[in-house]
């Protein structure tokens, strides 16, 4: 059996193409899921531009995505015929909750991912998806919502009144971290390069927000917050001498990637004085998505959307994607 399906391949000009795959047998604990919705994540495109570890030509793009179970293996439980589910695209985290094992991987590469019209999972991976949720708004939430989650409550540890810097407010992992920390009762603020994106945060919850576009705009979030207890940051590079001004003593800054690169200096002594954590993390144990999900469904959250198009359109979500101007997540909408 073949499947519409959008792959890398750095021979092409922009790097991916729509091409016909051939679906292996399923093996016995795996299943099929008749994909209805993928989500976009900024890996993805470091995939595509070259920058991402251990990539290879043909292999399917995407790690988010909702569907309907169509086939399984034969020591799959037959419940799991026609369940609507999500996919857990953390996999092999393995036992210790404090870090991924080594052979912990995220669906999408070097696995195939969900930017088809099928992927095949082993059946550990499967979640109900959650009822409040379309299958477009359930296809944005698995590694931008996990990510948030850990980062946020079993790393930052957040408590209501804590004041709470999200950066780079937009992207899929800091849109999600504002909503859960708004809901956790913190007093949260965002930062973001693009003045309607903070608005979108303060209808979200959030108390305000920065734009650091401009000069003083640290200088603007000291003297407005007073300082913050939890900084959730994926930039790093030249803006963490900033980030951890902005820090109270005994203060946390949790950053899930260093999209500007490495920082140039760390003030040690700063840091040392004032007891302040720095906390590395990335995506999530089983425990957490679990968790995450309990809490998505309690609180009926749901995923800022950007924009929703079809699989045939999935390169101009790429382009999207690149640009940097989508507030939410990019979903490619698949049957």
């Amino acid at each position: 059996m073949t499947m519409k399906a959008l792959v890398l391949d750095q021979k092409v000009s922009f790097g991916i193409k729509l091409s016909e795959v051939q679906l292996p047998d399923l093996k016995p604990k795996e299943v099929k899921v008749k994909l209805r919705a993928a989500a976009l994540n900024r890996r993805d495109e470091w995939c595509r531009q070259g920058r991402y570890p251990n990539i290879k030509d043909g292999v399917v793009l995407g790690s988010d995505g909702a569907g309907i179970v169509e086939a399984i293996g034969e020591e799959v439980d037959k419940d799991w015929l026609g369940k609507e589910v999500i996919i857990n695209s953390a996999n092999n985290w393995g036992e210790n909750q404090k870090v991924q094992s080594s052979e912990f991987q995220i669906l999408g590469m070097p696995k195939n991912g969900t930017l088809a019209e099928y992927v095949q999972v082993d059946v550990s991976r499967l979640a109900n998806k959650p009822a409040h949720m379309s299958f477009e708004e359930a296809a944005a939430l698995p590694l931008a919502g996990l990510t948030a989650y850990r980062a946020l409550f079993y790393h930052g540890q957040v408590k209501a009144g804590q004041k709470v810097l999200v950066t780079g407010f937009g992207g899929g992992v800091a849109q999600f971290a504002a909503q859960y920390a708004v809901i956790a009762g913190a007093e949260v603020y965002v930062n973001s390069s693009k003045d309607d994106k903070i608005s979108k945060a303060v209808s979200l919850g959030a108390k305000g927000g920065f734009n650091y576009k401009k000069e003083a705009w640290l200088d603007e979030a000291k003297e407005i917050s007073g300082g913050f207890d939890l900084i959730i940051d994926s930039a790093m590079g030249d803006t963490l001498p900033g980030m951890i001004g902005l820090l109270v003593p005994g203060g946390k800054l949790i950053f899930y990637g260093a999209t500007l690169g490495n920082p140039p200096m760390l003030d040690a002594r700063r840091i040392f004085w004032n007891q302040l954590t720095l906390q590395g993390t990335t995506m999530g144990s089983d425990q957490d998505f679990k968790d995450m999900l309990d809490f998505i469904s309690k609180e009926r959250i749901k995923p800022v959307i950007d924009s929703v198009r079809p699989l045939e359109e999935a390169i101009a979500a790429f382009e999207l994607m690149a640009s940097g101007s989508q507030t939410g997540k990019i979903v490619v909408k698949i049957s």
